[in-house]
């Protein structure tokens, strides 16, 4: 295959829309990554597949002269959502769809990677195909598998997201943290049931839940910086099985989002604290858990970031936007927190947000995002 055209990377993309996994079950799309991989220039590359984790693949381009090695990862599962745009080429597997965008983050990757192997990388280079971006934490996992040791370790790593709000094509970038670090929330608290006739006979999970719930709100409020990011949300709670039956247990689910690992802490910290405070108060026990697995905060590198927005800006085909932090979460913070690198947006354009069954990013983006990335990899290793 000679270097990819516009009109094949939109037919791939599409293919790819077709056909969306979830979280640790991409066996057809690992199947059709690898089959067009395949179809690439075999000069400079190498195939990699991990077989503790069965849906990932590594790809290694032999760079002519390296210094270093560059990273560039693409994750490739998808959501449970019922798709609700009417394309032609909709979600064929019931329940599931590409509500995020990976279908174009895959697509970009396949271009920019076919241009390495038709134009030989000066440096060395590892295309990383992700499994279990939104849950299961596929990078914290293959990172402690062991994928990325010896040659196959990056010394810098990149991958984008793409972004509705941005013009189709426009990269979008900040220094610091671009996506907040999220930490899952589960608290139990257990009383004892009884009559509702006879309250002074129970102990009521419903009140308990309700002023944990309240002492929470002022977490934020009160015990957080204004001029820094944090976020406590609780989006189910569930009590009792009767109106007139005391509820002896209540579990709360949420989540947390900061823009640092330091405030995650600091607020799991204080949810702790308050958990302890409404078992005293109420004489029940409260049992808080706290998963954050590898969906840490995205910290751009500052000397990589700034290197990347100063090409954005003066590459004339780039339309360069700087952005604000996103309280969304990606999994690539666990790598970035391992090995130095940045992550940005792509911009594609569309009314309808993340995760929404709606969402339809503008094709256009693909063959402007995959130009991009491919003339600031090339600025990068002949700096």
């Amino acid at each position: 295959m000679a270097q990819i055209t516009q009109e094949a990377l939109i037919d791939i993309r599409r293919h790819l829309h077709e056909h969306p996994e979830l979280a640790m079950h991409e066996f057809t799309t690992h199947g059709y990554l690898l089959t067009t991989i395949k179809k690439f220039n075999q000069q400079y590359i190498e195939i990699r597949e991990v077989k503790s984790l069965p849906t990932a693949l590594l790809v290694y381009v032999n760079g002519s002269d390296p210094q270093r090695t560059i990273g560039y990862r693409t994750d490739i599962d998808a959501l449970p959502v019922t798709e609700a745009t009417g394309l032609p080429f909709a979600s064929k597997n019931p329940g599931v769809m590409h509500a995020c965008g990976h279908d174009i983050h895959m697509t970009v990757a396949l271009g920019v990677l076919n241009y390495f192997t038709e134009h030989q990388p000066k440096d060395n280079m590892i295309f990383f195909f992700q499994p279990a971006e939104e849950s299961e934490n596929g990078g914290k996992v293959a990172y402690e598998l062991g994928a990325f040791e010896g040659k196959w370790r990056p010394d810098e790593f990149y991958g984008l997201h793409d972004n509705p709000d941005l013009p189709a094509g426009a990269i979008g970038c900040r220094m610091g943290t671009l996506f907040a670090g999220t930490t899952e929330v589960n608290v139990d608290l257990i009383g004892k049931s009884g009559h509702a006739a006879y309250p002074q006979d129970a102990n009521d999970m419903v009140v308990a839940a309700a002023q944990f719930v309240n002492q929470v709100q002022t977490i934020v409020s009160r015990s957080v910086n204004p001029i820094e990011g944090g976020v406590i949300t609780f989006g189910k709670l569930d009590a009792g099985t009767i109106r007139n039956v005391i509820a002896g247990q209540a579990r709360i689910e949420g989540t947390i989002r900061g823009l640092t690992q330091k405030m995650i802490e600091h607020i799991v910290d204080r949810l702790q604290q308050v958990a302890d405070g409404v078992a005293t108060s109420y004489g029940a026990k409260v049992d808080i858990q706290f998963n954050q697995g590898g969906y840490l905060p995205v910290e751009n590198n500052d000397e990589l970031t700034r290197r990347f927005i100063a090409f954005a800006k003066q590459d004339p085909k780039t339309e360069f936007v700087e952005t604000e932090p996103a309280m969304t979460g990606e999994d690539f913070g666990y790598l970035l927190s391992k090995i130095p690198g940045t992550m940005f947006w792509l911009g594609v354009d569309d009314d309808s947000q993340l995760h929404s069954a709606t969402l339809n990013p503008k094709e256009s983006s693909i063959s402007k995002g995959v130009g991009s990335i491919i003339r600031f990899l090339n600025y990068r290793m002949n700096e």
